[in-house]
């Protein structure tokens, strides 16, 4: 009977709550990784809408019927470029058609401006896939700075390097457009591309 009264003397104390934790105590593990999953998770919706919206399927194809700067210049050829970045590696692509991108960049930016980059670069601010190649131009137009992103991204070049092939051949600027939305737009990163205005129907 002794033991029984016990028992219930014991059922009977009140529970005492736990002394407070240590204020200077470290953040656990398990509240330190949802800390890093929060942060990564937030860090992933800004960048992937950089002007405030995500852009997809046929809203990216109507972004804008502004005339892009570089644009303007129409067909640009320029005494001396600056050479392009030198790299430690090898490009995803031979030198030949890095080299021919970057040059078809510099002199096309009537069509570049308005071809669109499927590789995801919009996150950088880039708008079309001339910007994939050059970062800055003079007051005339001139190339100043190349952008080096082009030279490791093979989506880039190949991009650039079709649009050269279809400029090539005779095509217009909106077919040009057309063609390697078609071709690229399955294989868009996370469904985007650039918000490249769309070329001029004259």
């Amino acid at each position: 009977m002794g033991r029984k009264s016990a028992a219930k003397s014991q059922l009977k104390t009140p529970l005492v709550p736990p002394p407070p934790g240590d204020p200077k105590r470290r953040l656990t593990p398990l509240l330190l990784l949802a800390l890093v999953v929060v942060a990564a998770a937030v860090a992933a919706f800004v960048m992937t809408r950089p002007d405030g919206a995500s852009l997809s399927g046929a809203a990216a194809q109507t972004v804008s019927s502004d005339v892009p700067v570089a644009a303007k210049l129409g067909p640009h050829t320029q005494a001396h470029l600056p050479p392009i970045p030198f790299q430690a590696y090898a490009p995803p692509r031979p030198p030949e058609v890095v080299r021919a991108a970057y040059l078809f960049a510099a002199e096309h930016p009537e069509i570049l401006s308005y071809v669109p980059c499927f590789c995801g670069c919009e996150r950088g601010g880039h708008k079309g896939n001339e910007d994939c190649f050059v970062a800055r131009r003079d007051a005339a137009g001139d190339v100043v700075e190349w952008e080096p992103h082009g030279l490791d991204c093979a989506v880039c070049l190949d991009v650039a390097q079709y649009a050269q092939q279809l400029h090539a051949s005779g095509a217009a600027v909106s077919d040009i457009r057309n063609a390697v939305e078609k071709r690229w737009a399955g294989a868009a990163a996370h469904g985007t591309h650039t918000p490249t205005p769309l070329p001029p129907k004259s």
